[in-house]
């Protein structure tokens, strides 16, 4: 039987896993809400079986729903979280986790003491490029790790298909260091281990409001140099990469869920077969998602791996 899923959250990560889910035989949207009454008809109009919700406790407290994904703007997650807690259901939540890192802790603790069900959508995790990265560490056949890099830039915050979420261009819970490099940061400690700042800065707008406009800074993942570039505005629309180097080749990730590997002085793309390898990776993560939620080992994050990660993002964002 399909697992019941109740989405908070209609904007573009809430549409998007809509989607996904509509395609995933281990899935059935039951309920869907967002504060919005107009996505109601983009609700309809997708999934035209799923029940426009009245307000999220009407969601949440849904019979037919098993887990909640949380697509709402952070301020809001760990509410949300709480709620669905409480009434035994699963969580599939957005990233970041909170930016209150105090009530972010007590949200880990819970989950570990009350043993909840509980995930954060970072896709990279169960991503194929990842697994392949991943594999070639533990063969050992690359060598020592000799440096990481990290770049991400964009032409505009929010971008152009975020434009109804003006909170991304905010600095009280967005900005790309926040929305973007958190993936990266996330990565990172997965395969290397914690991140330590050694040294951050970022440039902010002298508005007060507007989120960071640049960031540099220089990282420690279990001794391994980490280099941190990143920026908004200018001709390049929307660029990361995530360069892993070693004494015999090295890995770069790049455009979310493509990568190249250099072996022999020379660099190649990684056939991961037919198909999108973008949807692929959309299919491993919500299989991912199926197993945690039947009670079966996965590769999704923990809420406990998210907590790591907004401290270190906190940490440099605080960084003048």
């Amino acid at each position: 039987m399909a697992h019941g899923i109740g989405i908070i959250g209609l904007g573009v990560m809430g549409e998007r896993m809509l989607r996904n889910m509509g395609k995933h035989p281990a899935f059935a949207v039951a309920v869907a809400w967002d504060p919005a009454p107009a996505t109601a008809a983009k609700l309809r109009a997708i999934a035209p079986n799923a029940r426009f919700g009245r307000d999220a406790a009407d969601l949440i407290a849904d019979e037919r729903v098993g887990c909640i994904y949380i697509a709402a703007p952070p301020g809001v997650h760990l509410a949300y979280a709480a709620a669905a807690f409480s009434a035994g259901k699963a969580v599939f939540c957005e990233k970041p986790l909170a930016i209150d890192l105090e009530a972010c802790r007590a949200a880990v603790t819970r989950i570990e003491v009350e043993q909840r069900r509980a995930a954060i959508n970072f896709p990279l995790a169960s991503a194929p490029a990842v697994r392949a990265i991943a594999a070639g560490l533990k063969s050992g056949e690359l060598g020592p790790v000799r440096r990481l890099d990290i770049e991400v830039a964009f032409a505009r915050l929010p971008r152009a298909w975020q434009a109804p979420a003006a909170w991304l261009g905010q600095r009280e819970e967005g900005g790309f260091v926040r929305e973007v490099l958190s993936h990266f940061v996330f990565l990172t400690q997965r395969l290397l281990g914690p991140v330590v700042i050694e040294e951050c800065r970022v440039d902010y707008p002298a508005d007060g409001i507007s989120a960071e406009r640049a960031i540099t800074a220089r990282l420690a993942a279990d001794k391994v140099a980490v280099g941190v570039r990143g920026h908004v505005g200018g001709a390049i629309e929307d660029m990361n990469r995530w360069v892993l180097t070693a004494a015999n080749g090295a890995f770069e990730l790049h455009d979310w869920y493509s990568l190249k590997r250099r072996i022999n002085g020379g660099w190649l793309e990684v056939d991961f077969g037919e198909g999108s390898v973008r949807e692929r990776s959309y299919t491993a993560q919500l299989d991912a998602l199926d197993a945690m939620l039947a009670g079966k080992p996965h590769a999704l994050p923990s809420f406990r791996e998210g907590l790591a990660v907004q401290e270190c993002i906190e940490a440099m964002l605080r960084r003048p």
